[in-house]
């Protein structure tokens, strides 16, 4: 799978160089190309934000640069273009199934009061927002989508952690446990430490639910 991730602020996405991301894209089984789009700008000085028209606090980054980056990495439109928004569709686990399925994504990093509408308008597929909350840019949004869409293309993790982690069945994922048996009083749940796997199995689907009704209470309406 190919990413391909558009910000004024490259050096802000060291954190896809790390732990399982930087396994996957070592053995090619995604490749992720950061481009900056101060790269493509035709201001002398680098500029890619202006004032907004009608004005208002803030800048606004301007259309020219965002359109030439996007059409030097993406001429033919084989991307999914996808705008980190708070005004867009709240990203969910259907969406990152979704996401994994397609051979490329591109992603556009907004900064400041965002970008003029008509980068929007014409070079953008869909507006992805994280949640009902603002910050200061686009590029946190988009760690987090290349995050959780990586994980599920082919190879990147084990199946069975995916079938097992929470979202995964449409409920929230059950308490985990390791070594030591016992600490400060608390103590692993014996049917854990039995070796009957069915038994186990039907523990974990039990508390499944529970934290799922005592915690997201809304993930279990459509049942």
């Amino acid at each position: 799978m190919k990413i391909d991730i558009l910000t004024l602020f490259p050096e802000m996405f060291a954190p896809l160089k790390q732990s399982i991301l930087k396994r996957a894209t070592d053995s090619g089984k995604i490749e992720i190309n950061i481009i900056d789009i101060r790269d493509y700008t035709t201001d002398k000085h680098k500029k890619c934000d202006d004032t907004p028209f009608g004005g208002g606090a803030g800048m606004v980054m301007m259309v020219q640069p965002i359109a030439d980056a996007i059409n030097a990495v993406d001429k033919d439109h084989t991307a999914k273009r996808i705008y980190l928004s708070p005004k867009g569709r709240k990203f969910c686990q259907s969406m990152v199934r979704e996401y994994a399925s397609e051979e490329r994504i591109l992603l556009l990093c907004g900064h400041y009061e965002g970008v003029d509408q008509r980068a929007i308008d014409l070079f953008i597929d869909e507006e992805v927002s994280i949640g009902d909350y603002v910050l200061t840019g686009g590029e946190i949004p988009a760690m987090a989508v290349v995050d959780a869409v990586a994980r599920y293309v082919d190879g990147v993790i084990t199946k069975e952690s995916l079938d097992e982690e929470s979202f995964s069945n449409g409920k929230l994922e059950y308490p985990q446990y390791t070594r030591p048996q016992e600490y400060m009083g608390l103590k692993v749940p014996e049917v854990l430490l039995s070796g009957n796997h069915g038994e186990i199995k039907k523990w974990r689907e039990e508390q499944s639910y529970i934290i799922t009704e005592k915690m997201r209470p809304d993930l279990l309406k459509g049942e």
